[in-house]
């Protein structure tokens, strides 16, 4: 009789427990069934080999297109890092990029190979440079510059955090610290070439992450000078320069602006470029250049896009021809069970 009544109860737990899992089921959907219409395009032989030729026919256009507004832009790349040493230091590069008493004015020039229109960009380049080393790039403190109030938080800008009295270093970290500090001065026919600053930095930049109430405070003011320095009256949101090199690059070679020239260049014409030669590339063997060059609606000279496009086209035009080839030569029926492996061998 005990063991009727357990199992009653057991039945009316198992009862319970039914209820429980009826009411727990997902609401009925044609979705949660799987019972929606489904698209599954056959790949026949036309429609693979139609494909790749519109593929090709679409791109091998961009392609050249790319590269023939590549082509017609006018670019001049002058290395100036190892010219701009004298002869009497050039075995003792350091010595001379890290004496303050050596002459650090350099004078180049070159021709301009073809007319450039306004506005002319100025870049400078540096190689073997590894802005996004990770020690590198956590040396900043993006709370610090966008405002004044965060002035102090500088735990993430060792070692260039604060100064030898326990003073917030503003901006800090090494990515600041390290300022390119090379300049240009440009001329022509001993006329002087205005270089402007005016948009260079990106505009999310200096209205988001950079404060108009931050100003520079005890930068480079160390024994260790790493880069340029900053006028301390100029908010960061209109330090251009430093907004620009701290947008740090993914690769060891590259690019960053500098300034334009709003003004066209004619074919032929000699600029003068007084360079001050501050930045120290020498310890690491890193290499220096000034960039000057045209844009187009693509951006910079860059051949790569384009002949990316040529070689993806002329690819799949290769491919639909081998396909037609083959659909020609060696035709079969589509869904012939007779090709399947088990149907070829059927002693096997």
């Amino acid at each position: 009789m005990k063991a009727a009544t357990s199992f009653g109860g057991g039945g009316k737990d198992d009862s319970s427990a039914s209820v429980s899992t009826k009411n727990n089921k997902p609401k009925y959907s044609r979705f949660t069934q799987q019972e929606l219409s489904a698209c599954k395009p056959i790949l026949t032989p036309g429609w693979v080999i139609s494909s790749f030729i519109v593929i090709g026919v679409v791109f091998i256009p961009i392609g050249l297109a790319s590269l023939f507004a590549s082509e017609h832009l006018v670019e001049i790349v002058e290395r100036y890092d190892t010219d701009c040493i004298p002869p009497a230091y050039r075995n003792n590069s350091l010595h001379y990029i890290r004496a303050s008493e050596t002459n650090k004015t350099c004078t180049r020039t070159f021709n301009v190979p073809k007319h450039m229109k306004s506005p002319v960009f100025i870049y400078y380049e540096l190689d073997n440079y590894y802005q996004n080393h990770r020690r590198y790039v956590k040396s900043r403190s993006n709370t610090q510059l966008r405002g004044k109030a965060s002035e102090s938080a500088t735990d993430t800008c060792k070692p260039e955090a604060v100064t030898s009295n326990g003073q917030p270093v503003v901006p800090c970290g090494l990515v600041a610290w390290s300022l390119f500090n090379d300049t240009y001065r440009f001329s022509v026919k001993n006329e002087v070439l205005d270089v402007s600053k005016k948009n260079i930095a990106w505009k999310s930049d200096q209205e988001n992450k950079f404060g108009s109430d931050v100003y520079p405070k005890n930068f480079q003011s160390g024994s260790l000078i790493g880069g340029g320095k900053l006028n301390s009256s100029i908010p960061l949101s209109e330090q251009v320069d430093l907004i620009v090199w701290m947008r740090t690059a993914a690769l060891p070679t590259f690019r960053k602006l500098y300034g334009k020239i709003e003004r066209d260049l004619p074919a032929n014409t000699t600029i003068t470029v007084i360079i001050q030669n501050n930045y120290n590339t020498y310890s690491f063997g890193g290499k220096k250049k000034l960039v000057l060059s045209t844009t187009s609606c693509l951006g910079g000279k860059d051949n790569f896009l384009g002949s990316a496009y040529l070689f993806v086209g002329g690819l799949c035009l290769f491919l639909a021809v081998c396909f037609i080839l083959v659909y020609v030569l060696r035709p079969r029926p589509i869904g012939d069970p007779s090709y399947l492996s088990w149907n070829r061998n059927p002693g096997g």
